[in-house]
């Protein structure tokens, strides 16, 4: 099972969450009743959804990460699963998204972009436990 199947397993089982297509056309997604709030465009690479705030918020914590890439002005970031440890920090990061949807804390100032397929390059990590 590959990161992103074992990830997309745990997710469609959350109740705030709920399966359908990605609204950029590619690969699986997964949504609140307000927005997307997660793409998976393949096997390792997946796109979440958060507001500014929450990444303003992170964003010291998202540089220490191997596993993130960011775009600037994008409300989405890119998180490339090479092993169990970025499968728990996309569970962690989904929950952090679906409380900073939920609170409705205002409009975005940003406008919205849509998610980072085809503006970010993951590398492959040295290293990395192949799933």
């Amino acid at each position: 099972m590959t990161p992103a199947q074992k990830a997309m397993d745990q997710l469609v089982k959350w109740p705030d969450l709920s399966p359908c297509p990605a609204a950029c056309g590619t690969g699986r997604a997964l949504r609140s009743t307000r927005d997307e709030i997660v793409h998976f465009h393949s096997d390792r690479d997946v796109d979440l959804h958060l507001t500014s705030r929450a990444i303003q918020r992170l964003h010291y914590d998202f540089a220490e990460s191997s596993a993130i890439r960011m775009v600037p002005g994008s409300r989405w970031v890119t998180i490339h699963l090479d092993c169990d440890g970025d499968v728990d920090l996309l569970l962690s990061l989904v929950s952090v998204a679906l409380k900073a949807h939920q609170s409705g804390a205002g409009p975005e100032t940003a406008p919205m972009i849509g998610c980072n397929y085809h503006r970010v390059t993951v590398l492959q990590r040295d290293g990395a436990e192949d799933a």
